[in-house]
């Protein structure tokens, strides 16, 4: 009995053992975790397994929207120090990459970042980079040159990108199909994200008719567009509806300078479309004063050019 215990003691592999696999087994094995385990845990091991955390196999993606979406929306996500760590990581992954970077999906980083992704991610095809404050137009147009593969966008809660950027994307990124431009909700205070800083959103009004136009002309490939609490009116709709004919899912949540005519009018247009999220308005009432709720009446109830 006691023998046998002993034989399964040595069989099993040591520290040591683990630590002097091939860099292909640990590769294989690094692989099946999750890059958040990958960056808290297993880069610490040993140096072997650091050196294997950094190959290019591994670094292809960057994905940290399944941790954003899952956890609660923090004041400490809008602070310098949280943005110099989100830029950190995903510059060691774009080195790491040695230019296999295919998918960022990312929060709260910044120009100094993205600048390197443009140099070095030529085949760089999904870009999530929601709420990022520092984010320029400077940086988007190295975007739009640097990674010409670019399929998918999202670039909301960004509102220092401006028209100029979509122009630029849309001109270089010729196999663009998804967009997300989607904005905060300035009217519905309990459901706006409470810890964007007041002073950002204050200092990048929004430009939704130029922004549209941008897209209109240059995405003409768009098979998903959001466009949420945007502040397009009937004009920019219509550019949309000329020039994005491909359109499938259209999203206007929360655009409340368009009213039910403009929207018919548009999508008549769009012989493709499948899904249409039309916005919804939103009405103070004494109850909802009285206990800080808002009344919702869906836009498809109201009648004529009401807007608020």
């Amino acid at each position: 009995m006691d023998e046998n215990k002993e034989k399964k003691t040595e069989s099993l592999p040591s520290h040591g053992d683990w630590a002097e696999l091939t860099q292909l087994c640990l590769i294989k094995i690094l692989s099946r975790l999750s890059l958040e385990d990958r960056w808290r845990g297993a880069m610490f091991v040993c140096k072997p397994w650091f050196q294997a955390c950094k190959d290019p196999n591994l670094n292809s993606v960057i994905d940290f929207e399944t941790q954003f979406d899952s956890t609660t929306e923090s004041p400490r996500y809008w602070t310098p120090e949280f943005e110099r760590k989100m830029d950190n990581m995903l510059r060691s992954v774009v080195l790491w990459s040695d230019g296999s970077l295919s998918t960022v999906r990312v929060r709260h980083c910044s120009d100094r970042s993205l600048a390197l992704v443009a140099e070095r991610s030529p085949n760089l095809q999904v870009l999530c980079i929601k709420s990022c404050q520092h984010v320029t137009d400077e940086t988007m147009s190295k975007i739009a040159f640097g990674c010409p593969l670019l399929r998918e966008l999202d670039i909301s809660l960004c509102y220092q990108i401006s028209h100029m950027s979509l122009a630029l994307i849309g001109q270089h990124c010729a196999n663009l199909k998804i967009l997300r431009r989607n904005f905060t909700n300035r009217v519905d205070h309990s459901r706006q994200q409470r810890f964007i800083p007041r002073e950002y959103l204050d200092a990048c009004p929004q430009d939704g008719d130029s922004e549209t136009a941008a897209i209109g002309k240059f995405m003409l490939k768009l098979v998903q567009l959001e466009l949420r609490f945007s502040d397009l009116t009937n004009k920019g709709l219509a550019l949309i509806s000329e020039g994005c004919v491909n359109l499938e899912h259209l999203d206007l949540t929360g655009c409340t300078n368009v009213t039910s005519r403009d929207i018919s009018n548009a999508s008549s247009n769009l012989k493709q479309l499948k899904t249409l999220k039309k916005p919804q308005f939103y009405f103070p009432t004494f109850e909802s004063e009285r206990y800080g709720h808002w009344q919702l009446y869906d836009e498809r109830f109201q009648t004529g050019d009401f807007r608020i």
